[in-house]
């Protein structure tokens, strides 16, 4: 059971730690301004409810000497280096040299109600034909959806596992079963650490309090990490154990007295 909580708990760092960023385009590059029902994205929280449609205004700016063929625009979000939610719309243009197209767009997200919910790092792309991105604009979008969407359901995934992870390292603390070595000691209450980090980003997204962002998702996984660490790697040295025993056998001393 300890290796299972350990192995779950790693990929939600994995994910943290390795995720890849989105390819973007090698030739040329375009300029955008975003507006989601009249209103500006940039540096802004934009609510999003899955229940209307939204009305996305982008005004892509060509300041190259080369026209820039646009094949479709992408509204997607993403927590922890996964992305929870990804709408694609095909719409060709073309943007030419030193010049600026407007485009507007209407997107259903009826379906993201499912997906996601709280404050998401979301992004604005435009695409080219291989699927490179052209231009993106980012913002944090304030989504107006289930509990029980897969944003959701991923937090609680996290916190059982969490759980039962302190509760495995807690446990063989009580019944003096961790390693004698501090450093393993430290290992094993690890996972618990790490998914305490991870529930902590969660927690914060879903309550619509501090957005998921690099810059404060990996100091608090990694900060919740290292005392957990340090932690296990406190504790007091587990008694010996039934094999650990030593028993001093002292010679019986046998006196015979001659009446």
């Amino acid at each position: 059971m300890g290796r299972v909580i350990a192995a779950g708990v790693a990929l939600g760092l994995c994910a943290v730690l390795f995720g890849s960023p989105p390819a973007v385009a090698d030739s040329g590059g375009l300029d955008l301004a975003v507006t989601l029902d009249d209103r500006p994205i940039t540096n802004a929280t934009v609510v999003v409810d899955p229940a209307k449609p939204l009305e996305l205004t982008v005004t892509a700016s060509n300041s190259g000497g080369t026209a820039i063929k646009v094949r479709s625009v992408r509204v997607s979000g993403v927590a922890l280096a996964l992305t929870f939610f990804a709408y694609d719309t095909t719409a060709p243009f073309e943007v030419p040299a030193h010049s600026r197209v407007t485009r507007t767009f209407v997107l259903d997200m009826a379906d993201l109600s499912g997906q996601a919910i709280g404050l998401l790092p979301s992004t604005v792309e435009l695409l080219d034909a291989q699927r490179g991105t052209l231009g993106e604009a980012t913002t944090v979008a304030d989504i107006r959806g289930s509990f029980w969407s897969v944003y959701g359901a991923f937090g609680l995934a996290m916190l059982v596992l969490t759980v039962l992870a302190w509760l495995t390292a807690l446990l063989a603390l009580a019944r003096h079963r961790l390693p004698a070595n501090r450093w393993r000691r430290g290992l094993r209450f690890l996972p618990a650490g790490f998914g305490t980090g991870l529930v902590a980003v969660v927690s914060l997204s879903v309550l619509r309090l501090v957005p998921p962002e690099p810059a404060i998702e990996i100091p608090v996984v990694l900060g919740a990490a290292v005392i957990a660490f340090l932690l296990g790697y406190l504790t007091p040295h587990p008694a010996p154990g039934p094999a650990g025993d030593e028993t001093v056998r002292l010679p019986d001393s046998t006196k015979e007295f001659n009446r």
